[in-house]
């Protein structure tokens, strides 16, 4: 358990580097208190999605789903911050591995509210709400490992 908190909380990789990197990457927060805004943002996160997806069927539902499910999103994303650090957060979502999941999560992520406000596509907007999730899916995914090695295998196991 100490590791794991060590590792979350930057230690273990700053130790050597003296106190500069870790006012830079770690957070003043207490652990328990991290974890426990972790799970609030996580949680908000996810209500929001579930909030956006039952609105969906109101008049204006397409433009609530959209705003709610993009927010529960960004929630999900920040929520990594409190565990990790935001600079350290950030710099692991442009790693090499993680690059090209970070670039179309984001990038759907504009694009769903641009879809729903700007050029009124609401089939648009449904697709790109799947590419979100699909893109928030592979990137939280690349932080354990070999889980998408094992995807990748189930994935061309059931289609050959």
């Amino acid at each position: 358990m100490d590791k794991l908190r060590r590792v979350l909380s930057g230690q273990e990789e700053n130790e050597e580097l003296g106190l500069t990197s870790q006012v830079l990457d770690a957070s003043t927060l207490s652990y328990s208190t991290r974890v426990k805004w972790f799970v609030i943002c996580f949680a908000g996160g996810i209500l929001c999605s579930i909030l956006g997806s039952a609105l969906l069927f109101l008049p204006n539902g397409m433009k609530l789903f959209a705003v709610f499910y993009t927010l529960g999103n960004i929630a999900a994303l920040a929520s990594t911050c409190f565990l990790m650090g935001p600079l350290k957060q950030l710099k692991r979502m442009f790693e090499k591995t993680r690059l090209i999941a970070t670039i179309v999560m984001l990038l759907c992520l504009v694009l769903t509210l641009c879809a729903v406000f700007w050029w009124h596509k609401k089939g648009l907007a449904i697709i790109f709400c799947i590419l979100q999730f699909l893109a928030m899916t592979w990137y939280s995914i690349s932080y354990i490992p070999f889980a998408r090695d094992a995807v990748m295998k189930c994935f061309t196991t059931c289609v050959t």
